[in-house]
């Protein structure tokens, strides 16, 4: 039998053990019974004479079988979805399920509070946030657009430059009023940094610390940078965040804010499949929207909580760019 003759639901329940990982997952978010899931995943490779599957510990991983069909199935599934566009028309359209991905921090305080305004001018329209510490992927659907740090490789997607964010030392009040004044690069040394895992960081535009800082003094270290935010706010050392995160945080205070300083770039990205459904169209342009009209905040440029006159750019020995001579 040839997959344009194979009962659709069975090709569903097929894609649904994919993107849950495991069998038991997929009934439990179709809300059937187990012993069904894997009846039908039987008679679906009986009918298709192949093994779609091999169990894992960690779940239900496709054979080379599998992904030849995973393929398929999905070219199926986009096509059914355009043509329901079409025929529907706009108001059919805008409506349904986006998945979106995003980093820890940019998801967390910034994406989660703007997408209100989305449901609201598009409330048809389900929004999923995946906020992780990774890339999303999107070739395993894991998602159907992504924000990430660095520019996608895969040819199977569409992607392009989102915005500039800027990322600056901040540290607690309290920690400064316990510690040495910090009036030049050299006075970082010996401070007290948070940080990330080095070894376990997911992209290399996450290593700035060290390049900016030299023989930083890095005693707490995680892999998370919402977690480094809470730690600086704790007073216990000076951090390297985004000013997104950071400057509306009357409990955190820039740190030589223009001597240090990181420029970087967000990228969104959607498979080349999936970027012209209407839904995730419109969740495209609100994101890009969105961020355009948060320049200033992105970028460092908006009011934030007031800094010790030591501190301000252009304030006693305050430098205009890292000289890291002043380490030695």
């Amino acid at each position: 039998m040839t997959i344009e003759h194979t009962n659709w639901d069975n090709l569903r329940l097929f894609l649904a053990v994919v993107r849950a990982r495991s069998a038991q997952e997929a009934a439990r978010r179709l809300e059937v019974d187990h012993s069904t899931i894997t009846r039908r995943l039987r008679r679906l490779e009986q009918e298709l004479g192949a093994q779609l599957f091999e169990r894992t510990p960690a779940g239900h991983a496709l054979t080379t079988a599998g992904h030849r069909l995973l393929e398929r199935v999905e070219q199926m599934e986009n096509s059914m979805v355009l043509v329901g566009e079409e025929i529907g028309g706009e108001r059919h359209a805008l409506t349904g399920h986006v998945r979106l991905g995003a980093t820890e921090g940019f998801g967390s305080f910034f994406l989660a509070r703007h997408l209100a305004r989305f449901a609201e001018c598009h409330p048809g329209i389900q929004v999923d946030l995946l906020i992780v510490p990774r890339f999303i992927n999107l070739s395993q659907r894991e998602a159907d657009l992504a924000v990430n740090v660095e520019r996608p490789q895969s040819s199977g997607q569409v992607c392009s430059r989102l915005c500039d964010y800027r990322l600056q030392l901040y540290a607690s009040s309290d920690y400064l009023a316990r510690h040495p004044p910090i009036t030049h690069v050299r006075h970082l040394r010996g401070h007290r940094f948070v940080g990330y895992v080095e070894e376990l960081v997911f992209s290399n535009e996450l290593r700035e610390l060290a390049a900016l800082v030299p023989q930083t003094q890095t005693l707490l270290r995680s892999t998370s940078v919402v977690a480094q935010y809470q730690a600086a706010r704790g007073g216990h050392g000076l951090a390297l965040l985004p000013c997104f995160m950071a400057a509306h945080d009357d409990g955190l205070v820039p740190v030589l804010p223009g001597a240090i300083g990181v420029q970087r770039t967000f990228w969104i990205a959607a498979s080349a499949d999936r970027r012209d459904l209407a839904r995730v169209r419109a969740l495209w342009d609100f994101l890009r929207e969105t961020v355009a009209r948060e320049e200033a905040l992105l970028g460092g440029r908006a009011p934030g909580p007031a800094q010790s006159p030591d501190l301000a750019p252009g304030g006693p020995g305050a430098a205009t760019s890292v000289d890291n001579t002043g380490f030695s």
